[in-house]
């Protein structure tokens, strides 16, 4: 089954190029089946490759997806046209009163930020309240997920000695979690942060467990116990060359940054690298969908008879 897909949306003939099924608005009507709502709160910079991203990920699945895609209202996007995000995007004050079967909440760059020093944390905390009691599962990714710990469970973030950058291998932890369902032993995912969060802290807290970790990168995947709350701290949405644009954009800014971790080829950065974690990637986002959102939402999001 296909994703949906706004009319228009940049990231439609990009996806239909990779030969990934997707349909527009018009013919998603013509089908008699109610499509899981699916809302994704996008704080990326560059909204239009996390788009593309995710898009990509929730789309190797035969359940059909419809997304929406949100924005934060007390945010000026400085990377991303005010144009495409108007047609594209709403508001948190636009949606407060709907339903979503599954959400999801991007990484943003203000990890090196105390939260309550982001200037729109009041809004996003009062997102994350809400969707605790309007969305079925929420999938939080990178910052997305320190700040989800952090609201729901009070669990810190601490700052690394250095970036984090790169591919790294992660073990499967318990085998028996629908999430990690069909999962290797071990599989590779990338990482792109400057911060973490620990085991120990989050070993703390009963109603969480850890699902995937990492010798070198740490805890991957965390999740709450019933499934409706569910952290990643890398990114397996990341597309083959994400690394590769970070790594060259920070050498233009004069950062000297430290090559990505086990990504080129004779760590040549002029190679192309090898695209090791898409199936994991598929995989994860599939379970998510299938076990924690399909299986566990209404059919009547409203609860109407």
């Amino acid at each position: 089954m296909p994703i949906k897909i706004q009319r228009g949306l940049p990231a439609k003939s990009v996806l239909e190029s990779e030969n990934i099924f997707v349909m527009d608005e018009d013919r998603a009507l013509s089908q008699d089946i109610r499509p899981l709502e699916i809302l994704i709160l996008n704080l990326m910079p560059i909204k239009e490759d996390t788009e593309t991203q995710l898009l990509r990920a929730l789309s190797n699945t035969p359940l059909q997806v419809d997304c929406t895609f949100l924005m934060i209202a007390s945010h000026e996007s400085k990377n991303t046209s005010a144009s495409h995000l108007n047609k594209f995007y709403i508001t948190f004050d636009e949606v407060k009163n709907s339903r979503f079967d599954g959400m999801i909440i991007t990484g943003a760059p203000v990890e090196n930020l105390e939260y309550e020093e982001v200037h729109y944390w009041p809004e996003l905390s009062a997102i994350m309240e809400w969707s605790k009691s309007h969305v079925t599962s929420t999938l939080h990714i990178c910052w997305g997920a320190q700040a989800g710990l952090y609201y729901h469970y009070g669990i810190p973030k601490y700052a690394r000695k250095k970036k984090l950058s790169g591919i790294y291998r992660h073990k499967v932890l318990d085998r028996k979690v629908p999430l990690v369902r069909s999962l290797d032993d071990y599989f590779y995912c990338p990482h792109s942060r400057y911060t973490e969060v620990r085991r120990e802290d989050i070993d703390k807290r009963p109603e969480l467990t850890v699902l995937a970790r990492s010798e070198e990168a740490g805890v991957f995947l965390v999740m709450s116990r019933d499934g409706k709350q569910i952290f990643m701290q890398g990114h397996p949405e990341y597309d083959r060359m994400t690394l590769n644009n970070e790594y060259h954009r920070d050498l233009k800014k004069g950062l000297d940054p430290e090559l990505p971790c086990n990504y080129y080829e004779n760590n040549d950065p002029f190679s192309m690298p090898a695209l090791t974690w898409r199936n994991m990637a598929n995989t994860l986002y599939s379970n998510w969908l299938n076990y924690y959102v399909y299986q566990e939402t209404p059919y009547d999001l409203y609860g109407k008879a």
